[in-house]
């Protein structure tokens, strides 16, 4: 029996208990974290004087007063001494940001996408890594961990992005060629992580809400491609091989136009951005918005519609547009519509969330990867294990 694993295993389950509570209900003392999270006040004690010398959390100025004992020392997350690097590789562009515990936006950088290449675009996210590091650390602010929101289907079990369209990319084996271009730039050793961007963007909503999240949670992102983000039960779910959510390869009209992934009629084909600057009329695209919507909502009942995306930026009427179809589609049904916002991050959605996803690794430590690879897989071939750590 691995003992000395399994304690530190309890011991990591125990602090994500913590901070999931102060995350959901700032102001927690050390007595009511015990109290709600059936720990012993010993324990409790132990991790958060742990958790405060880490910046994870803090002490608030004020003390409330508890029976007649002494007054009790709220506890919330730290958003000052701590943060994560989170970036975006668009089909057209880079974005970079450093985000703190609380999901406030510390510092952010865009620059155009200088190469499609595999190899290339590693180069460049490496370069804005070790700027954002650079940044981070004048502040100073801790760096816990990188992730990286892809533009394709993500096997998280490989490390490898099984098909980008956009990019053209099949079978790269991205975690491994990544690690290596994070250590050839001289980049700081962190946890990193990779998700697909509409995952990741889902994430920015969900981990940074406030307490306004429910377990269930779609995000919908429109752009040179389409794709949604969906959080079931408090996990994402990405599906066998991190192909779900791929609604713009949904098919939305048999035979219609062809798309770049080789089928026709595919949602991406009226509503990308590339179909939205053919069209006459842009805002005709949130009527398939609003399609494919409706049908989110009928599969997963989800607890929060959010849409966001440079379409959504450029064309705001699509918006308006997409509800009044899903509206329309609730009213047929004689059912009442969900809500749809628009995303708090605007276009930094995705890399918010990508920032993010190191926070919900950290606060689910049952459910992080665990495999390794060495950084020499070659760049076209599926990987073996995906590395959850740079060297």
């Amino acid at each position: 029996m691995k003992t000395t694993g399994d304690q530190q295993l309890v011991k990591r389950i125990n602090r994500s208990v913590l901070l999931r509570l102060l995350r959901q209900r700032g102001g927690l003392s050390r007595a009511q974290l015990a109290s709600e999270s059936g720990l012993t006040k010993s324990t409790v004690s132990l991790l958060v004087r742990e958790l405060i010398e880490e910046g994870w959390i803090t002490e608030t100025s004020l003390a409330a007063a508890q029976g007649l004992g002494r007054p009790s020392t709220p506890l919330q997350l730290d958003g000052s001494r701590r943060a994560m690097l989170g970036v975006e590789i668009g089909v057209e562009s880079l974005r970079v940001v450093g985000v703190s515990l609380t999901g406030e936006v510390l510092w952010s950088a865009e620059e155009p996408l200088a190469d499609r290449a595999p190899g290339a675009v590693c180069g460049q996210v490496a370069a804005l890594a070790v700027r954002a590091h650079g940044e981070l650390a004048a502040r100073p602010v801790q760096v816990s961990g990188m992730g990286i929101g892809v533009p394709g289907a993500f096997d998280e079990a490989t490390g490898t992005i099984r098909f980008a369209p956009n990019l053209g990319w099949r079978d790269v084996a991205f975690q491994p060629l990544m690690a290596r271009a994070l250590a050839e730039a001289g980049c700081p050793s962190v946890a990193m992580h990779v998700q697909n961007e509409a995952d990741t963007a889902a994430l920015s909503e969900y981990e940074f809400a406030g307490g306004e999240a429910t377990d269930s949670l779609i995000f919908v992102t429109c752009g040179v491609g389409v794709g949604a983000g969906i959080v079931l039960n408090d996990r994402l779910f990405t599906g066998l091989q991190g192909m779900a959510g791929e609604i713009g390869h949904s098919i939305v009209q048999i035979d219609g136009p062809a798309c770049s992934c080789g089928r026709k009629g595919c949602a991406e084909t009226f509503l990308g951005a590339r179909a939205l600057e053919r069209q006459a009329e842009p805002a005709r695209g949130g009527v398939y918005l609003g399609v494919v919507l409706q049908n989110l909502w009928t599969t997963f009942n989800p607890g929060a519609l959010v849409v966001g995306g440079p379409s959504c930026e450029r064309y705001p009427d699509i918006l308006r547009v997409a509800r009044e179809t899903l509206e329309g589609y609730a009213a047929s049904a004689g059912m009442a519509a969900p809500k749809v916002r628009s995303a708090r991050y605007g276009l930094l959605a995705s890399a918010v969330g990508a920032a993010a996803l190191v926070l919900h690794h950290e606060l689910r430590p049952m459910h992080a990867p665990a495999v390794t690879a060495p950084p020499d897989e070659p760049e076209h071939r599926q990987g073996e294990a995906a590395p959850q750590f740079l060297h």
